[in-house]
């Protein structure tokens, strides 16, 4: 017979891909979970897990068995779990949220100042997975939600729920174009431009926008991350295209100007998005009754209290 701790143990080594990983979303130790590690490898008559680089990479007898142990999780959370009712102020349970690194600026202020009010002892974790990851990462529920966009994140099996929407703007110096407050098309297309490239987020929807209009930019870096945006623009005549409620934040923490683009762009959803595995579980009905409550219909990035 297989202890259901060492399932939960291999559930959270395939997602999390590492022992100190896995032993934070348990709540225990890096020694517990080597020691189940070693129990589990013993089991199956297999290493399991090889370290490659800074990961554990699993086997092909683990790949055989990632399936099969997220199914058996995901119904011991769903339909056992669930008979345990969720007591918001003396609850300690862990939720992870999938969110970009614009999700965290724009979500986690306001929801862990309220966690903090109601329900003190709840813990978040936050995790920035690809599209696929993420998807089995809800299916197998070691995600409980995901706020933000991600394009192509739908299906019969996922819920989602628009809070607000949010249109793009450009991002320059004080000082950019002799002090110009329009930016005009042909600014656009002769400044040099820093490009965020993120698999599924927004920008994706903003620069296949651009190509359906036919504009070419000249770009003359491109990163993954939205961070090193300010700093790069204050201090160059380089330019940003980045969603509005972020342009405007980023104004309060450099000396930067958010001018309205020359051009019609997508207003893009923000959502919060779960699976059905976890819709009727008393926890995640909660939190999501609070997030609804906290950002329908505002978005927070626009509230001047923000600095």
């Amino acid at each position: 017979m297989m202890d259901l701790n060492l399932l939960r143990v291999l559930d959270a080594l395939f997602a999390h891909r590492s022992v100190s990983g896995a032993a934070r979303a348990l709540g225990t130790t890096q020694p517990g979970v080597s020691l189940a590690l070693r129990r589990l490898r013993a089991q199956f008559e297999d290493e399991l897990f090889v370290r490659q680089g800074n990961e554990m990479v699993p086997t092909l007898v683990a790949e055989r068995l990632a399936e099969p142990v997220m199914k058996v999780m995901a119904s011991v959370r769903s339909d056992i779990m669930i008979a345990a009712p969720f007591d918001p102020p003396h609850s300690n349970r862990c939720f992870t949220l999938a969110l970009s690194d614009l999700g965290e600026l724009t979500f986690l202020p306001d929801l862990i100042a309220a966690l903090r009010e109601r329900a003190p002892g709840v813990q978040v974790r936050s995790v920035n997975l690809p599209p696929a990851e993420l998807r089995q990462g809800l299916a197998g529920g070691s995600v409980d939600l995901a706020l933000g966009f991600v394009l192509g994140l739908d299906g019969e099996s996922l819920f989602t729920q628009t809070l607000f929407r949010q249109g793009f703007g450009c991002l320059v110096r004080e000082g950019w174009g002799n002090g110009a407050t329009v930016m005009t098309l042909d600014h656009f297309l002769a400044a040099d431009h820093v490009v965020v490239e993120q698999q599924g987020r927004s920008q994706e929807v903003l620069e296949r926008h651009l190509r359906k209009l036919g504009l070419h930019r000249r770009t003359v870096l491109r990163s993954p991350h939205f961070i090193t945006v300010p700093l790069l623009v204050a201090g160059s005549d380089m330019v940003a295209t980045v969603p509005l409620g972020v342009g405007r934040i980023y104004t309060r923490l450099a000396p930067l100007r958010f001018l309205p683009l020359p051009f019609e762009t997508p207003e893009i959803p923000l959502q919060q998005i779960w699976h059905r595995r976890s819709h009727n579980d008393p926890g995640s009905i909660w939190l999501r009754r609070l997030v609804a409550e906290l950002f329908m219909g505002r978005d927070p990035m626009l509230d001047p209290k923000r600095s």
